[in-house]
């Protein structure tokens, strides 16, 4: 239901991401999903990576300044309002969604999202019987 997350964070300066991805490419770590968020001084790449420990080891090494962290990784439709149906669940139970992105393959989606409360997240997943993926899983696609 969880996989690791790297959050990097990066100096808002030309060829910082390239720099960072360079590393990764050298040691043959295949990223599998990937957002940016940016402010005026420095962005946030969070990355699912195909060997999450290997990374962040590289990264450390490098003096790259990244965390690991587990996030949610929820199977769904990639048709018209089925992003809408599934976070609903999370609303309705009081839920927030901290930040959310997701990549599609053929007609099936996969949201990756952290919230305020995994664990109650979690409830809800099991009890609207949603289908997850496992890190395992998710490095195999």
């Amino acid at each position: 239901m969880t996989v690791n997350q790297i959050s990097i964070f990066l100096e808002n300066k030309y060829g910082k991401l390239s720099e960072i991805l360079a590393l990764l490419a050298k040691e043959q770590i295949r990223i599998i999903a990937a957002t940016v968020a940016d402010t005026s001084e420095y962005g946030i790449l969070r990355i699912i990576v195909s060997d999450p420990q290997k990374a962040y080891k590289i990264l450390k090494e490098n003096n790259v300044s990244a965390n690991l962290t587990d996030v949610l990784a929820i199977v769904t439709s990639s048709g018209a309002g089925s992003f809408a149906d599934t976070l609903s669940c999370f609303t309705k139970a009081g839920i927030s969604i901290e930040y959310m992105y997701c990549f599609s393959i053929r007609e099936k989606a996969i949201l990756i999202l952290r919230t305020n409360n995994r664990e109650s997240a979690r409830e809800v997943i099991r009890r609207q019987n949603m289908e997850y993926i496992c890190e395992n899983d998710l490095i195999n696609l």
